[in-house]
């Protein structure tokens, strides 16, 4: 059944998805910027400065935080729907609400798949003046940004399915109470 109703609930299979994918997003540019900086230290251009702990030099620790803001933002906006869409299941009135606040969300969403098709890590090494780190982001990196359009394709294609599956429970419940 489409919807997963017998035990098999494919709408929030989805829904989970979208934070799991803000994650990813935020690992695939980790391991990015660390290649970008492996390059930016062993570059020619390379004049020595500070290297944190890490290992990251101000550029890198610059690009993973902007990176990991854009991460939070998002991941706190799936975490939303995820929420919403639990809250869709159960039967309980305030659906209207949930839907429409579903659709507010749709906005921050596009902010932060925005800033991250931007390409904040690129960005910042330009305005660093940093060629080296340039040349060392791979070429994937730019594409990651649509690892965040996946997560918000995902989470509007799960909401629906997981709405539908609560008003088949409410609509169910209603007329056993008949």
């Amino acid at each position: 059944m489409a919807g997963g109703g017998r035990g098999r609930p494919i709408g929030v299979v989805l829904l989970a998805l979208g934070p799991v994918l803000a994650v990813a997003y935020a690992g695939v540019n980790h391991v990015a910027i660390r290649m970008a900086v492996e390059a930016q230290i062993a570059g020619p251009r390379w004049v020595g400065g500070l290297i944190d702990a890490d290992g990251m030099t101000s550029l890198g620790v610059d690009a993973w935080r902007l990176t990991w803001w854009t991460t939070l933002f998002v991941g706190l906006v799936a975490l939303a729907y995820l929420v919403i869409g639990a809250l869709l299941r159960r039967r309980s009135r305030g659906r209207t609400a949930l839907l429409v606040l579903s659709g507010v969300l749709v906005i921050p969403y596009a902010l932060g798949f925005l800033v991250a098709l931007i390409n904040p890590v690129k960005t910042l090494a330009a305005l660093y003046h940093t060629r080296d780190f340039t040349d060392g982001l791979p070429g994937w990196q730019p594409a990651t940004a649509l690892i965040l359009l996946a997560a918000a394709l995902v989470q509007a294609a799960g909401l629906p399915l997981t709405a539908a599956e609560g008003r088949r429970a409410t609509e169910a419940g209603e007329r056993g109470a008949s």
